[in-house]
């Protein structure tokens, strides 16, 4: 089967603001790429500064006291969210389509992404009514109760890697908890968040309440970033952006931020493990979503009585993954989502080979029409070699080999990062001990990369802060109020 994708038509290029759809002020435009074929799918228009400014203002005015938002009731709030669901619901096929047309990921696996957003929304419109405080035993003559009170107005940034799905994880946790937000996505992957404002228009969310807003990082994003009327920003991206993103929050008017960064994550894979188990894993948490994933194990530590064996198998599907249009069923990899990214994984796919890592697969690009890379393998690779240290963000596979458990669990924390990993043994003291050493915001034992709406997901050291999904999100998005009422004592 191949999708048309000639037929999938742009409905919106416009900025969303006000529950209306815009020209920027400038009336710059941004030219949206298909890495397939590097063709212009459109152009959209282009956030400013100004455009962020009309975007605060009416996130602004949606959450003053009195509005409409900020009156409804919770278990109204949640009906809402659980509208926009039916709507995504409806609209699935289409949403996929364009994820995979301007990300270039294949469409059976946006599809996924798709199913993976509905139930994320779901997750959280079932939290709108159930977010509550606590009655406290204080000394003295007082009652005293918590409430937790949304933050504000948002700032949300969103990478190009899961444009909907982390438009769900950014939104869900956000709405439930009665915030209004300006959002935006970023400019590589903008079509079905434009797509998905629509649908907040359609389910009946009161103006001002989701404004998204495409654009540059360094103007669009630093304006959020920096908006002394913006109480909270939330960040996905590279460590690098993020420190820029901590400093401008810093620099204005000190908002609260939580950030998902960068990962460099091991999966140690022990000799006791069915080796063909093992290498499929392995596989797919390196290569799946072409490598464009933070928590990607780019980092296989295999012991060495099975390595050789774990490098030939891994050699073997890496060599046999179909690579093609992502358009087609049988593609389990479409093109990188930008040139940008291509230069970058074929660089380091140089890399690897001068400083001496064994190429076994892979290890160049593919065609010269599109962003398309090889599947690729490197093995006897070093700790200090720049694909054993750097985040490459691409389908490059790092074997290492180790001895025994105690090395592995210093190199594995070598890193400035500390966002995922991932073991796999048959031994559930070693699955363990792994678990509780490996300093990491989420451990997989004989799995990787199972991320669920309801399990909290951050990073470690420089993998970010704060968490997103599940309960722990709520705590981003809600300020605790303590409320103390003296009681009148009775007289004698």
């Amino acid at each position: 089967m191949t999708l048309q994708e000639s037929k999938i038509e742009i409905h919106h290029t416009q900025l969303f603001i006000n529950n209306g759809f815009v020209n920027s002020i400038k009336s710059a435009v941004i030219p949206v790429i298909n890495p397939s074929n590097e063709e212009v799918i459109c152009e959209i228009q282009a956030a400013d500064k100004e455009d962020v400014d009309l975007a605060v203002a009416a996130a602004r005015n949606a959450f003053k006291i009195g509005s409409q938002w900020r009156t409804m009731d919770a278990s109204e709030r949640g009906l809402l969210i659980s509208k926009f669901v039916s709507l995504l619901q409806r609209d699935k096929e289409y949403l996929a389509s364009l994820d995979a047309l301007d990300n270039g990921k294949p469409y059976l696996n946006a599809l996924d992404d798709v199913s993976a957003s509905i139930n994320l929304f779901n997750y959280y419109a079932g939290w709108c009514d159930k977010i509550c405080g606590k009655t406290i035993p204080v000394d003295g003559n007082y009652f005293t109760y918590t409430r937790h009170e949304p933050v504000g107005v948002c700032g949300q940034i969103i990478p190009w890697n899961y444009p909907l799905a982390m438009l769900a994880w950014k939104l869900g946790p956000a709405l439930a908890c009665g915030n209004t937000v300006v959002l935006k996505p970023s400019e590589l992957t903008p079509l079905s968040a434009l797509y998905c404002a629509r649908l907040f228009k359609e389910a009946g969310f009161p103006p001002g309440v989701v404004n998204i807003v495409p654009g540059y990082g360094n103007t669009a994003g630093e304006a959020i970033a920096r908006h002394m009327d913006i109480d909270k920003v939330a960040f996905t991206g590279s460590t690098e952006t993020g420190r820029k993103v901590m400093t401008a929050a810093a620099q204005s008017n000190l908002k609260r931020v939580s950030l998902e960064l960068g990962g460099k994550s091991p999966l140690i894979i022990f000799a006791d493990c069915d080796v063909d188990f093992a290498v499929s894993c392995a596989h797919e948490a390196i290569m799946g979503n072409h490598g464009q994933n933070c928590c990607a194990a780019s980092r296989t530590y295999v012991q060495e009585s099975i390595y050789e064996e774990f490098v030939q198998k891994s050699k073997e599907l890496a060599e046999n993954r179909k690579v093609g249009n992502p358009f087609d069923s049988a593609t389990q990899q479409g093109p990188l989502v930008s040139k940008a990214q291509f230069d970058k994984v074929l660089s380091y796919m140089k890399k690897g080979k001068v400083e001496g890592a064994r190429l076994v697969a892979g290890g160049d690009q593919i065609g010269t029409k599109g962003f398309y890379v090889q599947p690729t393998v490197f093995a006897d690779v070093k700790d200090d070699m720049s694909i054993a240290v750097d985040e490459i963000f691409g389908p490059v596979q790092s074997i290492l080999k180790f001895t025994d458990i105690e090395e592995v669990i210093e190199r594995a924390n070598k890193t400035n990062y500390g966002l995922a990993a991932g073991v796999i043994t048959n031994d559930i003291n070693k699955a363990f001990q792994i678990s509780q050493s490996i300093q990491a915001g989420s451990v997989w034992v004989n799995c990787y990369d199972v991320v669920t709406s309801q399990t909290p997901f951050g990073g470690f050291k420089q993998s970010g802060q704060g968490r997103e999904l599940g309960e722990y999100a709520l705590q981003m998005y809600s300020e605790i109020k303590t409320v103390t009422i003296q009681i009148p004592q009775k007289n004698s």
